[in-house]
């Protein structure tokens, strides 16, 4: 693979200070699955007890491990729990090898940990087609166990990337009944970003006690508002996966009521899917796209990827260039439904059109002064009903070119 790519102008400034969740424990290593010099697997062991759900790609080539946690997934056991996760490869599009890899790997971690293998989820990213090479990661699973700690959650961050420019970590502290409740969370993407479901490598832990179908009721619903509705290049990744992990050490138990629970754990989501965006191969700017007016939500969120994927809007935007044209193809093209002379755009606060026609205020310099920001937002009003849609994407560069062109090199 190429040189590591600078690190994104859109990055924050340092990877927040995540909270111990009692009842996880992190290790990671360098197994030297695909890179050399860097730490490459990471190994979480979660409590008996712990519940566990997710969501997946759905993609028709999703890899062995993703087929594998998804028929897991369901389950519930006493037990404790373990999440194995490698870079470097993808193990997909690999075949019968591709599945062997995984129960190799599944089976020595329940080995090693004394787990049933029903509860060992694995998760693979890197290039696909090529066989992961198993027995590194089953060599090392000793020195992982060993090396497990409370406190290791930022190199599991580090372990898990790939092209990233930077870690990812998110956290909420909620009150729940007069007790605390902790969230943390950590993701990897760059680039294969498009929203169906997962969009990347997501791992989020809670010290909250939550059922499995809680659990699982809740990251389905808040998914569809956060990693589903970002994208990065229009590409859906065989390997995607989200896994959600509740240890109930805090003894706080959550119900399918405690919104205060859900909306700390949608602000984590949140932050993280956003990370992702601003990560982004090649990206220099931060894009919302915000839509209302609409026939139904859905039919907003239809025409909002519209605007999102678009090649030539996410050139535009890094030619700083306010082409709204380009916004009128893309509400066109879409599929949904959507009416020339209701239609209105805003670039930021600066209205461009309005009703089908060129606002008469439009002032084609201040929209280029606009464009010049690092964080923008496309507005456009249906004016057709009430359905609204938030989605957010990046800039084209030269540089996603840079970056894939010599991937696998």
């Amino acid at each position: 693979m190429g040189g590591t790519p600078p690190l994104s102008p859109l990055a924050p400034a340092n990877f927040p200070e995540l909270p111990v969740i009692n009842g996880v424990r992190f290790a990671t290593i360098e197994a030297g699955v695909r890179y050399q010099g860097r730490q490459d697997v990471m190994l979480a062991e979660l409590a008996p007890g712990s519940a566990v759900a997710g969501v997946f790609t759905q993609s028709a080539t999703r890899s062995a491990a993703v087929l594998d946690c998804q028929s897991k997934i369901s389950g519930h056991s006493n037990q404790g729990a373990a999440i194995l996760v490698n870079s470097g490869n993808a193990n997909a599009f690999t075949g019968r090898n591709g599945a062997e890899a995984v129960q190799a790997i599944t089976n020595a971690v329940a080995k090693t940990l004394n787990l049933p293998e029903a509860r060992v989820f694995t998760s693979s990213t890197g290039v696909i087609g090529e066989s992961l090479p198993h027995d590194r990661i089953r060599n090392k699973l000793a020195d992982l166990s060993g090396a497990l700690s409370e406190g290791a959650i930022d190199q599991a961050a580090q372990a898990i990337m790939t092209t990233d420019t930077f870690p990812k970590g998110s956290s909420a502290t909620v009150e729940v009944d007069g007790a605390s409740v902790q969230i943390a969370g950590i993701a990897k993407g760059s680039g294969m970003i498009a929203p169906d479901m997962a969009t990347m490598l997501v791992y989020i832990f809670t010290d909250a006690k939550v059922e499995t179908s809680v659990l699982q009721s809740m990251v389905s619903a808040l998914n569809d508002t956060t990693f589903n509705c970002i994208t990065v290049d229009s590409d859906t990744s065989t390997s995607d996966t989200l896994l959600a992990a509740a240890t109930g050490a805090s003894g706080v138990e959550i119900t399918e009521n405690s919104v205060g629970f859900m909306e700390a754990l949608r602000r984590v989501m949140l932050d993280l899917a956003h990370q992702v965006v601003r990560d982004g191969e090649g990206a220099t700017k931060f894009v919302e796209i915000a839509v209302t007016g609409a026939t139904s939500d859905a039919d907003a969120k239809t025409h909002a990827m519209a605007i999102a994927n678009s090649p030539l809007i996410k050139t535009a935007v890094a030619g700083e260039d306010p082409n709204w044209g380009r916004v009128v193809m893309a509400i066109g093209k879409s599929g949904a439904p959507a009416d020339r002379d209701t239609l209105s755009i805003s670039f930021g606060d600066i209205s461009v059109a309005r009703n089908g026609w060129v606002d008469p205020d439009y002032n084609e310099d201040e929209a280029a002064a606009y464009m010049k920001g690092q964080n923008l937002q496309i507005r456009v009003d249906l004016g057709l009903g009430g359905g609204k849609a938030k989605v957010w994407t990046c800039d084209l560069t030269h540089g996603y070119i840079e970056i894939n062109a010599d991937y696998r090199s």
